[in-house]
């Protein structure tokens, strides 16, 4: 197993540097940083704008190749991603918003990934019941609503819940507000800034791992082992348990991985809506502000991402399913 997960990293590595080489390249040849300048002006001075990006590396006099050359020692050497047109450390932006999309991400995601295998589950179990049919009619409109309607939606309701009540209880714009003074409101202060956002995360998640749940607990209910183990006596509840579900869960496992790997950079909608400076965000700003070095630094860890899940997903499927043994 350890051979095989050192020589997957390895194939993986390679995979991430001809990425977000590409991705660098790609970015120097559609973005130029001399349009955030305002070339209309009289008195702007010129050579000193160039030379400026030439200091950044991001001058688009230069060849896109001979660009490429400097940041690639500078980031294989130095570990330093460059710098923004307007002269801000990229390392220490990525650094900080990085950390944001983990506070607002990793909460969601794994709410949803629980309730979604439930709800699924579940609603396999009492197929074409009433009940199976409003999860399925729910599910499929919340996948069918667009991110930037279901944030919209929350928020007019939250803000109709706090007017109605006179309590402040949802707070959805920016990570903190205003903190009292009682002990521990810093911490409910960061949890009521949070809960609109992850519901809005969690509610989509849920639904989406539903119906793929769903779907594999269906082929498993009517497999031979099932019933198998139902005519030797198994009550109905532990056949599931541990003969449809577990067996139904495992090709879930790659579907999770990956999507927490690219859930980072996927929120950029909600963290915009919300105010939550992240990845997502981030990479919105970044192409509007022409920013080479800020696309490329995303990319490379939307790249890293992926490649992490792919890694995360041959190890839960090894965990999940006892026939997988790699040597």
């Amino acid at each position: 197993m350890l051979k095989f997960l050192l020589r997957r990293i390895l194939n993986y590595a390679v995979l991430l540097f001809v990425a977000t080489s590409l991705a660098y390249l790609m970015a120097a040849f559609a973005l130029n940083p001399i349009a955030n300048v305002d070339l209309a002006n009289p008195n702007i001075n010129l050579d000193a704008v160039y030379a400026q990006l030439t200091a950044y590396n991001i001058n688009p006099n230069d060849s896109e190749f001979v660009r490429y050359g400097r940041w690639l020692r500078s980031v294989v050497f130095d570990w330093d991603w460059g710098r923004t047109p307007n002269g801000e450390d990229i390392n220490r932006i990525v650094g900080t918003r990085i950390w944001v999309s983990v506070r607002l991400v990793i909460i969601g995601t794994f709410l949803g990934m629980f309730f979604g295998v439930l709800v699924g589950a579940w609603s396999a179990v009492r197929q074409y019941r009433l009940s199976d049919r409003i999860v399925s009619v729910l599910s499929l409109i919340l996948i069918s609503t667009p991110v930037i309607v279901l944030a919209v939606v929350l928020q007019i309701l939250a803000t109709s819940f706090n007017n109605a009540t006179g309590i402040q209880f949802f707070e959805f714009i920016g990570e903190t507000g205003r903190v009292g003074n009682y002990p521990g409101a810093a911490l409910v202060d960061r949890l009521q800034h949070l809960l609109l956002p992850t519901i809005s995360l969690s509610l989509y998640s849920i639904a989406s791992y539903s119906r793929y749940q769903r779907n594999l607990m269906l082929d498993t209910l009517g497999a031979d082992y099932v019933r198998t183990a139902r005519a030797k006596g198994l009550r109905k509840g532990i056949a599931i348990r541990k003969h449809a579900l577990r067996n139904a869960i495992i090709p879930m496992a790659t579907f999770f991985a990956f999507d927490v790997a690219t859930v980072f950079v996927g929120v950029s909608i909600t963290e915009t809506l919300f105010g939550w400076h992240g990845m997502g965000e981030y990479l919105i700003q970044s192409i509007q502000r022409q920013d080479i070095n800020g696309v490329t630094a995303v990319a490379a860890f939307s790249g890293l991402c992926v490649l992490a899940g792919a890694t995360l997903s041959d190890v839960l499927i090894a965990a999940v399913d006892p026939r997988v043994r790699t040597s």
